[in-house]
């Protein structure tokens, strides 16, 4: 399923081609993200999107965003807990589907 996420492509057939490349681009990204995402979870278990961004210096627009991508993928799953973010608010806590 992870290798169907990095197939992903952000641009449409009638797009020009420079958003094509850009789209390509992008997907050398997110794939980046996805593995530092999921090292990660298997090295410090189910943690929210703050404790992710702590542990791999990613931001939190992009963790939420490749979660939502992982999610929708079936590689990561919500716990059905939640874990105190950087603020002090409640987040949802994510694992990876396997874990």
């Amino acid at each position: 399923m992870l290798k169907e996420l990095w197939a992903l492509t952000k641009a449409r057939l009638t797009d020009p081609v420079t958003s094509k490349l850009a789209a390509q681009q992008a997907n050398k990204v997110a794939a980046s993200h996805y593995q530092i995402i999921l090292k990660a979870l298997r090295a410090h278990g189910p943690m929210g999107k703050d404790g992710i961004a702590e542990v791999t210096g990613l931001n939190g627009a992009q963790i939420a965003r490749r979660l939502g991508e992982m999610h929708r993928g079936g590689v990561v799953v919500l716990t059905g807990r939640h874990v105190k973010s950087k603020a002090g608010r409640d987040e949802r806590e994510w694992k990876i589907l396997s874990w």
